[in-house]
């Protein structure tokens, strides 16, 4: 296979928020401004005002932007980014699958059922696609990334 770009559940990695960073780097930035504005301190006054009492969180908040940053992976599903135990990955892998499109119990596994909460059915449907088209037609068209129904 080319790309190495089509995880085996169907994802595209180089459209991922984990893999370009964009998510990463705009908690950093929000981080970075927060500190130039000594926001901290600006959060501490206004939490003492019943409208502004949510800011009495910002410190979680600013933690959580923290983890954000940390959300990247440097590597492909198929260069070994993303979850390193992934069961899906690990499935394809020992049926010598390219990928969850070979597998005629695409459609019903339940290795796949867990990406329904972050993708809705877009993984089936992209699996769908190649299942149907082959990877370079898929290559070639839209790639989804979380699709409702």
């Amino acid at each position: 296979m080319k790309n190495e770009n089509v995880a085996y559940c169907g994802l595209y990695c180089a459209e991922c928020p984990n893999h370009t960073g964009v998510i990463a780097d705009l908690a950093r930035d929000l981080r970075k401004q927060l500190r130039n504005f000594r926001f901290d301190k600006t959060a501490e006054i206004l939490s003492k005002f019943p409208f502004f009492k949510e800011y009495k969180k910002y410190n979680d908040c600013y933690c959580v932007l923290g983890a954000m940053v940390k959300m990247r992976c440097g590597k492909t599903c198929r260069e070994g980014g993303g979850n390193p135990g992934c069961r899906i990955r690990s499935c394809a892998i020992r049926k010598k699958y390219e990928g969850c499109w070979d597998c005629d119990t695409f459609e019903t596994c339940e290795k796949l059922a867990f990406l329904k909460t972050n993708h809705g059915v877009a993984h089936i449907k992209n699996l769908r696609i190649i299942n149907k088209k082959g990877l370079k037609e898929f290559e070639s068209g839209p790639k989804l990334w979380y699709q409702e129904k």
